[in-house]
């Protein structure tokens, strides 16, 4: 009987130290890195994927996706001739790897990210990009409009450590009094060929 005691205090033992060891390691999975903090302050170093070693009552890890995600956001615009724009935007973005530190230290997690930078961004550029063109070059000029949604929003989110990998142009529609006036423009049109 005290065989069994002494094995089950050995096993216990064995447990409280193994969880007291398991606190000197962190994981950094596939698709993520490890911003490294000393007492709350954000370090240099980024640790990649794989096992780390770290001082648990000097250093915390947070953990940062940078897999691609995807984010869908819809503005309202005004084209050059004062047409109503509505667009909806899916953006495939994901945060620079080497950079989550910065990231984290100057916006937060992904959803800090989302809220505060890439949705104000998108509604922005697109906004300043509409402007550029009438509605009717907004519809037969879509390459051109989308290629410059995706270089002004590049270069814009690129200060905030994040990078673009694409951007589309899901729904572009405009005012139910614009739709209506070029359908009756393009039966008048029609009217007139016959």
């Amino acid at each position: 009987k005290n065989k069994d005691v002494y094995i089950a205090v050995q096993v216990t033992l064995l447990i409280v130290f193994l969880a007291f060891l398991s606190k000197f390691f962190v994981i950094v999975n596939a698709g993520e890195r490890g911003v490294l903090m000393q007492f709350g302050k954000v370090q240099q170093q980024v640790l990649g994927e794989g096992i780390h070693v770290i001082f648990p009552t000097v250093y915390t890890v947070k953990k940062l996706s940078v897999r691609v995600q995807k984010q869908e956001s819809s503005a309202e615009a005004s084209s050059k001739d004062l047409q109503d724009v509505f667009t909806d935007v899916a953006l495939n973005w994901h945060i620079i790897p080497e950079e989550a530190n910065a990231i984290f230290q100057q916006i937060g997690d992904e959803k800090a990210v989302v809220d505060r930078i890439i949705d104000p961004a998108v509604e922005e550029v697109l906004k300043a990009v509409m402007a550029k063109y009438t509605a009717e070059e907004i519809i037969t000029k879509r390459g051109e409009v989308k290629a410059a949604v995706d270089d002004s929003l590049t270069l814009r989110l690129v200060t905030y450590h994040i990078a673009v990998d694409d951007i589309s142009l899901v729904h572009v529609h405009f005012s139910e009094r614009f739709s209506e006036a070029v359908e009756a423009k393009q039966i008048a049109e029609q009217e007139g060929s016959f």
